[in-house]
Parts: structure tokens; sequence; C-alpha cells
């Protein structure tokens, strides 16, 4: 199959009325076997058992048909996964305290995955390789994991704080820079997006506003939670 004949992995653009879930086989059974590698290290279960369930809608559910027409839709199916299914499941995971350096390198490797699958040239390469495909979002969640692991248990809140702040500016700028385009940057979706009521252009500014704000408010709360453990500790520090 030439690669202007690949269907992607999630199916052909679909129209409205035609949203159906993923089935596919191997994806449902990567899901149950990270579920239970996951189940025999986790200490919070409960919270691994959320975590997993917004993971697998993520990736089963219409939505990931849908984000085959919208791009909106996919960077949707990103922030789930990113901003609400990863740090579950790092919460759920043993604890270690994160050192600053770790941390930092943790959020470069979040911000440089996350710039560089959301670049015209890899994002349009995922729609003709399933390989692409795995590998889109198999980096967000781990480089995801890395950093929501380090930044909830960081040794020092002011590295949490730092990281927080760098992560959603970052993400922010991404977000903004796709809402602000002059024009339509990816490919794939130049003939999909007008079933739906929106223009190409439109599509991605939807988009980028959904990385922009959810994007931007996560991990400013994360900020602010560093923040408030700083100040928590400054009247012990200031007693001893």
């Amino acid at each position: 199959m030439s690669r202007s004949d690949a269907v992607p992995f999630c199916g052909l653009p679909p129209l409205p009325g035609e949203l159906a879930w993923n089935a596919d086989p191997l994806l449902i059974a990567l899901l149950l076997a990270g579920l239970a590698c996951g189940w025999r290290a986790a200490t919070d279960r409960r919270a691994l058992l959320a975590g997993w369930a917004v993971l697998a809608l993520a990736l089963v559910s219409p939505l990931c048909g849908l984000a085959v027409a919208l791009f909106s839709a996919r960077v949707g199916q990103h922030m789930v996964v990113m901003l609400v299914a990863a740090p579950l499941i790092a919460a759920a995971l043993p604890a270690r305290a994160a050192g600053p350096q770790g941390l930092a390198l943790s959020a470069v490797a979040f911000a440089a995955v996350l710039w560089f699958w959301h670049l015209p040239a890899p994002y349009a390469l995922t729609f003709v390789s399933d390989t692409a495909w795995w590998a889109m979002h198999a980096s967000l969640l781990l480089a995801s994991l890395l950093f929501w692991w380090g930044a909830l248990r960081a040794a020092r809140a002011d590295a949490a704080l730092l990281s927080g702040l760098a992560t959603a500016a970052q993400m922010g700028a991404l977000g903004a820079f796709l809402t602000f385009a002059p024009r339509p940057l990816f490919a794939p979706h130049a003939l999909t997006t007008l079933p739906w009521g929106l223009t190409p252009l439109e599509d991605q500014q939807l988009g980028g506003l959904l990385m922009w704000v959810p994007g931007g408010i996560a991990f400013a709360a994360l900020a602010l939670f560093a923040l408030s453990r700083t100040l928590r500790a400054a009247p012990d520090r200031l007693k001893a």
C-alpha cells in the first residue's frame, strides 16, 4: 500500500453519524498488558484504574476516529492523555523524591515530544504510518508520565514551581502559534473538516485553543500547588 493509499490507524475520516469505536486487537491487548503490569507495582490501584480507563477511552472510543477528521479532536485526545490519564497513573506509581535536575530533564523531554509531534511533517506521518501513530502516542504518554511522576513528588517545591510554569509557558506558546497561524498547517485535514462545520483553519484554531487554555490551566495549577508547598514550609524553616 502506497502512502497515498494508506488508511490511518483509526480508520478513514468519518462523516457525522459515522463515528465508531476502535476495537483493534493489538491496542486492546497492549492496554490490558499495561494495566496488568501497573497493577502489580501500583501503590494506589484506584488512581491506576481511573487513569487507565481514561487512557483506554481516549484511544478506543469514537474520539480516535474523530481525530482523523479533525485536528482539534486529535489535540483533545492528546490533552486527555497528557493532562488527565498521565497524572492519575503517575500518582498511582511508587513514590520517590525527584531532584531538580531530573525534573528539569523530564520537562525538557515533555516539551520536545509535544512540539515534535505537532509539527506538520511528523504529524502528517502518523496518518500514513501505523508505526508513527504508535510512536506518537507512546512517546506522549511516556513523557507525560515521567513529568507528572517527578512533578508530583518533587523534593524541592521551587523546582516543581519552575517546571510547572515553564511547561505551561511552552505549551501555551505552541497553542498560541497554532491559534494565530495565518493558514492551515496540517495537510491531512485539508478536506476532512468541512463536513463537521469547520474550515481547516478554524479547526486548527480550535485545536490551538484546546492546547493553550486547558494545558496552561493544568500546569499553572501545578505551579500554584508547588508554591503553596513552599509557603507552608517557610514557617518551619524560619523556626529552624
